[in-house]
């Protein structure tokens, strides 16, 4: 499957950079924000290279006072990767704080950034208010959208799929990449956000209706939940409040059972569990008119879920018994991505004419 990319990067090699802070187990918000888009990228024999980042080094910005969090959740992350079908073989994944040369890049960005454009960073400022650091803000949490694009222009990545949150923190990029090439040379590459096409998929909300799903608000429904544990979340699930009795009419709009639905449904999910129904929008129209609980609605979306993360609790299920292979695919992967982003800084540093060794073999002639 090919899949058109449409940005200024057409004409270039294809490489996709993206990732996840390791602060936990990765969630269903995930996957329909990210990760389902990774696995259709990987399939695209258009696409030249893949590079899959555990940020590690930008979850400790805001877990400074708990690094075994972070260490804890590295192989976790790395095991969800691999349960949803990352394949190392096509796709490599590697440890963000392992590879120096972004530290030494993201230095260089800063001065090209000014603080007031990172204070104008819709996202930076979400995350500030979710987090409280209003009083106390960390300066590694305040500069990510400059660590951010260390990360992407290191691998001279061209796509980069993420969630809609994180949009202006691409265009941030961006900006990041034409000021060093105005000032140093023609170096790096613009990147593209790549979005997913189901507007459901954009944003999924937490299961208690809250905008965003998040591990901190206790909200989520993770990758490798059990069964009985999805079951307790989906049954618990937010709904339409005036939606008391069967027989009343229902809103669907912000209703979080049927947002839920729009994003995992698949075509043979009514004939398997449903029958009564044609399709999604048949059963939206029966709730909105009145009659229908909301009971048989989160059942329904329960079988649906289920099976969507039956495989992934299986695939789950070996890399948990064998935590030496997940380590030994960190490793070699964490190797090819330091290969990639220190030929990216060796080429920065010569536009940037700081390359003091290598021009001074040239220009005296030495040999070493």
């Amino acid at each position: 499957m090919n899949i058109d990319i449409r940005g200024k990067n057409m004409n270039k090699n294809k490489v996709v950079l993206t990732g996840d802070r390791p602060t936990g187990r990765l969630h269903i918000g995930h996957y329909v924000g990210s990760l389902r888009q990774r696995l259709i990228l990987q399939e695209d024999s258009s696409i030249d290279k893949m590079f899959v980042m555990i940020a590690d080094a930008q979850a400790l910005t805001d877990n400074a006072d708990n690094p075994e969090k972070v260490r804890e959740s590295v192989l976790q992350v790395a095991m969800d990767y691999l349960a949803i079908g990352i394949d190392p073989a096509r796709t490599t994944i590697f440890i963000q704080s392992q590879i120096p040369a972004l530290h030494e890049m993201t230095m260089y960005y800063m001065n090209l950034v000014t603080v007031a454009r990172v204070q104008r960073n819709p996202t930076v400022k979400n995350e500030i208010k979710m987090r409280g650091f209003e009083a106390n803000l960390p300066v590694g949490f305040f500069t990510y959208p400059i660590s951010q694009a260390s990360d992407i222009t290191a691998f001279m990545g061209t796509i980069v799929p993420v969630g809609e949150d994180q949009e202006p923190m691409i265009e941030q990029c961006r900006e990041i990449v034409r000021k060093f090439n105005a000032t140093y040379g023609e170096v790096l590459v613009e990147p593209e956000i790549y979005l997913p096409d189901n507007k459901a998929c954009l944003r999924l909300p937490g299961t208690d209706g809250q905008a965003k799903m998040s591990k901190s608000l206790g909200n989520t429904i993770y990758l490798s939940d059990s069964e009985q544990e999805l079951k307790t979340k989906v049954m618990s699930m937010y709904t339409d409040p005036n939606h008391i009795k069967v027989e009343d009419p229902g809103q669907v709009e912000g209703n979080t059972v049927f947002t839920y639905l729009d994003a995992f449904v698949q075509p043979d999910s009514f004939e398997k569990y449903l029958p009564e129904y044609k399709d999604l929008d048949e059963l939206k129209d029966h709730y909105r008119r009145g009659g229908l609980g909301d009971v048989k609605v989160k059942k329904f979306l329960l079988k649906v879920l289920n099976e969507f993360l039956e495989p992934i609790r299986e695939r789950r299920a070996y890399y948990e018994e064998h935590p030496e292979v997940v380590v030994e695919i960190l490793r070699k992967g964490t190797e090819l991505a330091n290969s990639e982003a220190e030929k990216t800084l060796d080429k920065m540093k010569k536009a940037m004419q700081i390359d003091y060794f290598n021009q001074w073999n040239e220009d005296y002639n030495l040999k070493y």
